[in-house]
């Protein structure tokens, strides 16, 4: 067999939210070592240059490919037009946009039961932030980069969401992440359909129970049951994430569009009762 061409080979990629503390790997920073390994070259968007700068190295360091920090405010609708003119300057274009900013979801005071607010005590201030974090960030994004993506012949759009804007998670003090989540998914889908004549795909990546830099401060306890929950009995990792990422980014995908792919082992092929026999049988 041949050797193949890299898969991403000649595109144009930024990665929001692309940066990491220290050695942590998130969603974000996998995703853009797996475009870097699949040919790509890659803006590393983030809030520091030096979260920025730990993946640009092991891009670099790793698959000796093109990559470089850009920092800004995601929430800012000019950050953005900045990060999608720097993608273009530098690198002659832009083919693949990963929103990957995002917050809330699994906080510290509300992931270890099912307790917490309902709908008339939720935290407005939460809620804003989570809007402009998980919604506006990739609106403002996807805003600048449309235009940018036509003129280099058409593109990918990727949103990260969650298996908590498919369904109602039992966890109540995710409700301005589930919000600001589902709404992504409708966004998702009017780029699909407003813009595939311009050869825009846009889709979404809704990952189930991962463990990664998000949730390291999970207790093993509600670790075991997030993973006995999942029919296949795993935890997800921020790369299985990634390599999704990278399959929607490619010319394989070319005719899929305004979908939401769970990547999720499983978790919504099972029914509420189902999911309970798998906790209390393993």
């Amino acid at each position: 067999m041949k050797n193949r061409e890299p898969r991403l080979q000649g595109k144009v990629a930024i990665v929001t939210g692309g940066g990491s503390h220290e050695d942590e790997i998130g969603t974000g920073r996998a995703t853009a070592l797996c475009l870097a390994r699949e040919g790509a070259k890659v803006l590393v968007a983030d809030l520091t240059a030096e979260n920025a700068s730990r993946t640009v190295e092991e891009i670099r360091d790793t698959f000796g490919g093109e990559a470089s920090v850009f920092t800004g405010d995601g929430t800012q609708s000019e950050d953005n037009r900045a990060m999608i003119a720097a993608a273009a300057e530098r690198y002659g274009g832009l083919h693949v946009l990963v929103n990957n900013l995002g917050f809330g979801g699994l906080s510290r005071s509300s992931s270890e039961s099912s307790s917490g607010v309902d709908i008339a005590e939720f935290d407005e201030t939460e809620l804003e932030q989570a809007l402009d974090l998980n919604l506006k960030s990739a609106m403002f994004a996807s805003k600048h980069a449309i235009p940018a993506m036509i003129v280099s012949g058409g593109g990918s759009i990727i949103n990260l969401s969650s298996c908590d804007a498919i369904a109602a998670s039992t966890n109540r003090g995710v409700l301005p992440y589930s919000v600001s989540k589902g709404a992504l998914h409708i966004f998702t889908q009017t780029t699909a359909a407003w813009h595939g004549r311009d050869g825009i795909r846009a889709n979404c990546i809704a990952p189930g129970h991962l463990h990664s830099a998000f949730t390291t401060h999970l207790s093993p306890e509600l670790r075991d049951k997030r993973r006995r929950v999942v029919p296949l009995g795993t935890e997800g990792t921020p790369w299985d994430v990634a390599w999704a990422a990278v399959f929607l980014a490619s010319d394989e995908a070319r005719w899929i569009s305004g979908v939401v792919l769970p990547v999720d082992g499983g978790l919504f092929a099972a029914q509420p009762l189902l999911g309970h026999n798998l906790i209390m049988e393993q």
